[in-house]
């Protein structure tokens, strides 16, 4: 890793946190909030990787961690499974988008779509697994309508982000420009 590459993935998981931390405050409806945070995740993990879409995803997840953790109704727990969920989704998808090798392929838009959807189901499952196992065994409650609330948000705004993402991709211009952050990966 180069000083640049470094550079780049601490701005962009302070962006991540902007991202959550803005639109939260400004769309929180009873205790869910519209969160983009995931758009740094998924530029960094796509091009950058597995590994520093882990570091993107759980860092950019600090401000979100915080809001609905010690200063919402999660306590501490909240700051530790926010960002670990958010660091599930940078590491799946930087998997995804190497191993399935998209930014190199005709159609990369579509792939990258799919995989933006694909890449986040791990998160999906840590978040059930939080508030359906955790939440209840740790701070002694349990609201399923919030899970369903949460999970229904959070597929919008996936829907919302795999299709930005499919047009960063796509777009050579981008490209071009991360490929001077990342070298591994190269435009078409």
């Amino acid at each position: 890793m180069n000083t640049k590459m470094i550079a780049f993935v601490i701005t962009m998981a302070a962006l991540g946190n902007v991202l959550s931390f803005i639109p939260i405050g400004l769309s929180r409806v009873n205790q869910v909030g519209f969160d983009l945070s995931h758009v740094t995740t998924f530029v960094v993990s796509f091009y950058g990787g597995p590994f520093l879409g882990l570091l993107t995803g759980f860092a950019g997840g600090i401000a979100a961690g915080v809001q609905f953790g010690p200063m919402g109704w999660l306590s501490w727990l909240g700051l530790i499974g926010l960002p670990v969920g958010k660091a599930l989704t940078g590491v799946t998808s930087g998997a995804l988008f190497k191993g399935l090798n998209v930014g190199r392929k005709a159609h990369s838009s579509l792939l990258t779509f799919s995989a933006v959807l694909l890449g986040y189901v791990p998160e999906f499952l840590f978040t059930v697994f939080f508030f359906v196992v955790l939440v209840p065994n740790i701070l002694g409650w349990l609201d399923f309508p919030l899970l369903i609330s949460i999970a229904i948000k959070a597929w919008m705004e996936m829907a919302i982000m795999s299709v930005l993402m499919g047009a960063l991709v796509g777009n050579n211009g981008f490209s071009a420009f991360m490929s001077t952050f990342f070298t591994e990966h190269k435009p078409k």
